[in-house]
């Protein structure tokens, strides 16, 4: 029975500054890394046929550096545009406090939240899912099909879109969904990709 690993990155530089990130590319912090091997860790036992990540370096990374615990450095790796962060755009690269500042606490939270409302030139929710979404039945879903076990190490936003998918998740439901980085969710799955379980680690 396939296994389908959802991984967020570890704690990036703008994680831990409070800054909106969107695409811009920062690397993990050192305690990011540690939540990377920790997660590597945790899937220890666990054999993963294939892995896939954003094109951005903190889910390389986080990666890389699970693998590496997971004892599995050998198995292809496949790195996607759609399955980066969503697009912040003229929130990215700023603070969150001088973003409420600026536009209004009231406003930011409704762009950070929100399904259908986005940022200035950037993605609301339903966008990223939209892409997100996408991917998994062109690309995760076959691999399922074939029976193969799948590691995927993406970001906040990207995984709530995709658990708004897997999870059947409301508009409501997704809205409130907070993932920390380095969290874990294994799906276990039937050999018809009916989910089966769900375990968070």
């Amino acid at each position: 029975m396939p296994l389908l690993v959802l991984v967020r990155h570890g704690q990036s530089e703008a994680n831990l500054a409070n800054v909106f990130t969107g695409w811009l590319d920062v690397p993990l912090t050192s305690q990011g890394e540690e939540e990377a091997r920790a997660a590597g860790r945790k899937l220890r036992g666990l054999h993963f046929d294939v892995a896939f990540c954003s094109t951005l370096g903190r889910s390389f990374h986080t990666l890389e550096l699970m693998l590496e615990e997971i004892g599995q450095l050998t198995i292809p790796v496949y790195a996607s545009d759609a399955l980066r962060e969503r697009m912040y755009g003229a929130l990215q690269g700023h603070n969150k406090l001088e973003a409420m500042h600026e536009y209004g606490a009231e406003q930011v939270a409704r762009w950070r939240r929100s399904y259908d409302e986005a940022p200035p030139a950037g993605e609301s929710l339903h966008q990223t899912l939209d892409r997100v979404v996408s991917y998994y039945h062109d690309v995760l879903l076959p691999s399922l099909e074939a029976g193969r076990n799948l590691l995927v190490v993406s970001h906040g936003n990207t995984l709530r879109a995709l658990r708004m998918k897997l999870d059947g998740l409301s508009v409501a439901q997704v809205e409130a969904l907070e993932i920390p980085t380095g969290a874990i969710r294994v799906y276990e799955l039937t050999p018809a990709l009916a989910i089966q379980a769900v375990r968070d680690l």
